[in-house]
């Protein structure tokens, strides 16, 4: 097959081989440097502290106050240039860079001599008196200098950064070092939940803590993690949610508590889902859902202007204005607005599943009731439509478990979610108190669970005893952190906010790949074995006996595709939604049904072959757009598939004869 605009004449084996030797070289020569240090006695590790005086921003920001006078900076070697008996370089602290001016006349002829030798990576404190250059940049004169910390690796290349996605997420420590983008997402995180914490604080509300391990999995519709207490000889689960906890509070007289926690849920992992995120939970008596509303606007709104100091921001390519009031609408509204249904309209369960079917709903998978066809219609067909900041109320009761009835439509709760670009930001409800009401509920997911549906929840009877002590009238919401980070920082991924996001360990049996062994990501120097592999009992398809002319197969547009995004489809357990850039400028949707073979934080990144003249097929409500190839053959009885991946030096949309 001949790919136009392919790849360098050198082939990609022997540009790792190359690169893995200059890697071991470089290694070599830092670790001589360091030996010759040591045995100088001028060992870098021995040294425990270093006093500085001032950060490198406050000598900028302040630079009238600070010129002229003696300072001790400290931080990273980020470049280095000679020019005879002069040397600058910047170094990086924990608020920016500044430059350094080192002479041979202004220190020691050590100090000098030591200082040519240190390398890019290397941190290294310095005392003298901040002055400006000619090209008038503000600069610290240096008159002393000591090695704080040898770097025995080297950084990524300074233009390109650490550009390597997997690597980035598996090696954090170095995507900070290089990446001033990666520092700015976690430093907006730290700041909205900071800003948070002091919202609800200064509202009354009061920050709790409850347990992470829990002997009854609740509070959500989940697969929890489960682990094994050894001194109880019980099994344990860690928490989905933290909200029959938090309601027990409530019922104990505290009438305004939140907790920011970790949660855990052992499902899918796509760019909007990881195992392991954070949540704020806060329920407030005598309150409602509307109430909830109004502090959920009020606290996002008032983050965006805080932090970015606008309302206006761009998220997933969109233009997103969060100023608020936010538009608000029913369910059943953004239904019959989008797709033409009114439910409001329909009153039997069967007519409701005709209704949902008939606008391309898949009802398969799911009770035929009312309340599910009207969620399934706005779960497959409207969400994807909510892009500016929208309010969605009054959830059906058959996918609320834990929100109080409307008095108006039994049929509805109290509820809403807020969706913005398609993700949901937060839940809410009027909550449920009616401790009968409850129990019934907790019985309907007992059923759910013991006909085989393992998100379903368990019967708390504790909580149930809670209720019957009486709970007031309760507001509640729940905001993912992660999100509302991704939305304020414009991150399209949860694992670019997420410091150590959930990562497949690496197998140290297997080859390691091109990218993570490239000196230039930074990686790992172990050498590359081929790995042998047993074709011995791989069976596949005869070929096909009938031939087809050149001009058949021509109409057939095999394009390079990237893989900007990719997620596992709702209540689908093959099915992954991959959004691709094909080169022109529009992405995108294809669906594959591969989810049984790979992750898809695994494929987000990856170079691969589409056909894009394929007419769109609809698949779980979403309409999918050509097809991405695999290989395919069986084994042992078992069938096995590999996505055909490319060398991502081709770009998207480079066909392919």
């Amino acid at each position: 097959m001949y790919i136009k605009d392919g790849g360098k004449k050198m082939s990609e084996e022997k540009k790792v081989m190359d690169n893995e030797q200059e890697l071991s070289e470089i290694l070599q020569v830092r670790r001589d440097k360091l030996a010759e240090l040591q045995q100088a006695g001028r060992n870098p590790f021995e040294q425990t502290k270093f006093v500085r005086s001032a950060w490198s921003s406050e000598i900028k920001d302040k630079y009238e106050d600070f010129d002229g006078k003696n300072v001790s900076v400290a931080g990273r070697i980020m470049s280095k240039r000679g020019m005879g008996k002069a040397i600058f370089c910047h170094i990086k602290d924990d608020k920016g860079l500044i430059q350094l001016y080192i002479r041979a006349d202004a220190v020691s002829a050590q100090e000098f001599a030591d200082f040519r030798k240190y390398d890019i990576g290397d941190i290294i404190g310095v005392s003298g008196y901040v002055f400006k250059t000619k090209t008038e940049e503000i600069s610290v004169h240096v008159e002393k200098v000591v090695l704080l910390s040898k770097s025995l690796r080297p950084l990524p290349e300074k233009f390109h950064g650490m550009t390597n996605t997997e690597l980035k997420y598996r090696q954090r420590y170095v995507d900070l070092i290089v990446n001033d983008e990666s520092r700015r997402n976690f430093e907006i995180r730290s700041k909205f939940i900071s800003y948070v914490r002091r919202f609800l604080d200064n509202r009354g509300y009061m920050e709790v803590e409850t347990p992470v391990l829990n002997t009854i999995s609740g509070g959500a519709t989940a697969r929890p993690f489960i682990t094994h207490h050894n001194t109880l000889d019980i099994d344990m689960f860690l928490r989905i949610a933290t909200e029959l906890n938090l309601k027990r509070l409530i019922v104990g007289g505290i009438e305004r508590v939140y907790e920011i926690g970790r949660i855990f849920r052992n499902e899918g992992m796509d760019t909007k889902h990881n195992p392991e995120f954070t949540t704020v939970e806060l329920y407030e008596s005598y309150a409602d859902f509307n109430d909830m509303m109004d502090l959920f606007e009020d606290l996002l709104s008032g983050a965006a202007m805080e932090i970015l100091g606008t309302y206006d921001i761009s998220w997933q390519g969109k233009e997103i204005s969060l100023k608020p009031p936010f538009r608000r609408m029913t369910m059943a509204e953004a239904v019959k607005e989008y797709l033409g249904v009114d439910f409001m309209a329909i009153d039997s369960d069967v007519e409701a599943v005709a209704a949902a079917k008939s606008v391309g709903v898949d009802m398969d998978k799911v009770e035929p009731t009312w309340g599910h066809a009207l969620y399934e219609c706005y779960d497959q067909k409207v969400e994807e439509l909510m892009v500016q900041p929208t309010f969605i109320t009054m959830h059906p009761v058959d996918v609320s478990p834990l929100a109080k009835r409307s008095p108006k439509d039994p049929r509805l709760t109290e509820r809403f979610e807020l969706f913005i670009c398609c993700s949901e930001m937060g839940n809410a409800f009027s909550e449920l108190n009616d401790p009968i009401d409850q129990k019934q509920r907790f019985q309907k997911q007992m059923e759910m669970r013991a006909n085989g549906d393992d998100e379903a929840g368990m019967m708390d009877e504790d909580f149930i005893n809670a209720l019957e002590y009486g709970m007031p009238p309760t507001g509640g919401l729940g905001i993912g952190i992660d999100r509302c980070v991704m939305l304020l920082s414009g991150c399209n991924s949860i694992r670019d906010v997420i410091l150590f996001p959930t990562m497949k360990p690496l197998d140290s049996d297997k080859k390691v790949s091109k990218e993570v062994s490239a000196p230039a990501e930074a990686a790992q120097a172990a050498p590359v074995v081929e790995e042998k592999i047993d074709f011995s009992n791989v069976q596949i398809e005869p070929l096909f006996q009938d031939q087809v002319d050149f001009d058949t197969f021509s109409k057939s547009d095999f394009r390079a595709v990237k893989i900007k995004a990719c997620e596992a489809v709702k209540k689908s357990q093959k099915l992954l939604k991959f959004i691709l850039d094909d080169g022109t400028g529009t992405d995108r949707v294809i669906l594959s049904g591969i989810h049984e073979y790979y992750e898809p934080e695994e494929l987000v990144g990856k170079t691969c072959i589409a056909i894009t003249n394929l007419p769109p097929r609809p698949m779980m409500g979403i309409d999918s757009c050509g097809m991405l190839i695999s290989a395919v053959h069986h084994e042992n009885g078992e069938e096995k598939l590999h996505l055909i991946m490319l060398d991502n030096h081709i770009p998207a949309g480079a066909k392919m004869y």
